[in-house]
């Protein structure tokens, strides 16, 4: 007989959280920790989302996403997980940039990018100081008329170099454009600028195995591999969920699914106001990703000076455009070292991340998506080749993932990597309106991407919950409007 992964679950919770991102196990966290019934449901045989890992032989182990995150990642995590977590978020003070507008290594925070612009790029250091305290000002319910190009032109007017300093990093890490809203570049941005870029050293493996157990302690009750196909709702509101075949009562859900398959398909549009239903369906879905994970031979290393993370490209000009296309001329690589992710052996790991478009990979054939597949690592292999020489002949296993890989793993509609454009935050923060006990926490909006973002927006939701579980005032919660990160 198949295995139950619903074996022993209670019939009612206080809460149920449809997913383990990880805006949905810190949710379910803080909530257990509050004292609550509640139950956690994931689809994947693993924790983690987006966050998470894979094995392959020769003991490599892959991040999926990990480099990197603001400084106010350490803090959240002390605070809302546990000190032995928090201890293992380390700086990266070794940020490279290469392309035909320049090629410079950076700390990555305002001190250093202040003495860059002034010297390197010749900008006044007035510009530069009023152009960091205007992002720095900028917070979520400020106007959003002013586009991010509008507020570069503003401070740098016809410095498409600039530009692509400050505005290249942001881009891959949330899919953001010169053409959205300038708090949604501002906020992040700033966000990094504080203290600058920081990991989890240890691996996401290890990461998440110590979210999991600190859950255990809390009460939650974990269960993988449960799918959850319908939100109950009642004339009074969320009654329970529908999961691998079986009803399960509950006071609240807080889903970490996609926004728009919450509302649309495990919800279902006739629970919701006309207005609100036409602007859940207006809302754009961010782009996706493609990785290249490469493993080196061991006994293989690559110095530390080849850098944590750099931000490469053959294009002569910055376009958010061509980091989408499929033509790929910019990459993100992220080297890891054995100090970035300890295991029994040495092992040093590169991996290779692009900015994509779902539709330039959902309608192949199986021929055309293995042939595409393969030709995007071997591009890949070809642009590595200048920054760690031969690396055709150090490198042991390469494969790629594309969009069509984060659905199948997430679900996500159209294996959106960014969750939601900006306007989905609303949307999100507006269903316990339309539905009561009906929450959403996850990648919504350009503010809230990231892991950062994720656990802070997971903050955000349980304390509404327990306020609606209890009745009592909740506890502080971040501030929306800083709640940013780079993964």
């Amino acid at each position: 007989m198949p295995k139950d992964f619903l074996a022993g679950v209670l019939p009612e919770y206080d809460v149920v959280v449809i997913g383990s991102g990880l805006a949905g196990m810190t949710s379910a966290n803080i909530l257990g920790r509050a004292g609550h019934r509640v139950l956690l449901l994931e689809q994947h045989y693993k924790l983690g989302g987006l966050a998470t890992w894979f094995k392959r032989p020769g003991s490599h182990t892959f991040d999926i996403s990990l480099h990197g995150f603001p400084y106010g990642m350490l803090k959240s995590c002390r605070r809302y997980w546990n000190e032995e977590i928090a201890s293992n978020i380390v700086q990266l003070k070794n940020i490279r940039f290469d392309n035909p507008m320049f090629s410079l290594t950076t700390t990555f925070n305002r001190e250093d990018f202040t003495k860059l612009l002034t010297t390197q790029f010749g900008i006044e250091a007035e510009a530069v100081s009023k152009f960091f305290d205007t992002a720095r000002g900028m917070n979520f319910y400020d106007d959003q008329s002013m586009t991010t190009r509008e507020l570069f032109e503003k401070f740098f007017p016809g410095r498409e170099d600039v530009v692509r300093l400050l505005m290249e990093p942001i881009t891959y890490a949330n899919g953001s454009t010169l053409e959205d809203p300038a708090i949604t570049y501002g906020i992040v941005f700033s966000n990094f600028m504080a203290k600058g870029v920081f990991i989890y050293e240890g691996g996401t493996d290890d990461f998440v195995s110590k979210m999991q157990a600190e859950l255990t302690k809390n009460g939650v009750d974990t269960r993988i591999r449960c799918d959850v196909s319908k939100i109950v709702v009642g004339p009074k509101g969320v009654q329970g969920v529908v999961v691998n075949g079986r009803e399960i009562k509950c006071k609240a859900v807080v889903s970490n699914s996609n926004l728009r398959s919450t509302i649309l398909d495990m919800v279902g549009a006739e629970h919701f106001d006309p207005q609100f239903l036409k602007d859940a369906q207006s809302v754009r879905l961010n782009n996706s990703s493609t990785q290249v994970y490469m493993a080196l031979k061991p006994g293989v290393t690559i110095p530390e000076s080849t850098g944590d993370l750099l931000f490469c490209s053959t294009a002569p000009n910055f376009r958010t455009n061509l980091l989408l296309d499929r033509n790929i001329t910019s990459r993100t690589f992220s080297f890891y070292y054995p100090r970035t992710r300890p295991t029994g052996k040495e092992r040093f790991a590169i991996v290779s991340s692009t900015n994509a478009n779902w539709s330039d990979w959902a309608n192949l054939n199986e021929q055309e998506y293995e042939a595409s597949k393969q030709d995007l690592v071997e591009t890949t292999l070809s642009a590595l080749e200048k920054y760690v020489p031969n690396c055709r002949d150090l490198i042991e296993h390469a494969e790629a993932a594309t969009p069509k890989t984060f659905h199948h793993y997430t679900k996500h509609q159209q294996g959106a990597s960014f969750g939601t454009k900006f306007e989905g935050l609303a949307v999100s923060r507006g269903l316990p309106q339309q539905i009561k006990g009906l929450y959403h926490a996850g990648s919504v909006g350009i503010i809230m991407s990231g892991w950062l973002g994720a656990i802070n927006y997971g903050v955000i939701v349980s304390n509404e919950v327990d306020q609606l579980l209890t009745k009592n005032t909740p506890p502080a919660t971040p501030e929306i409007s800083t709640q940013n990160a780079m993964s």
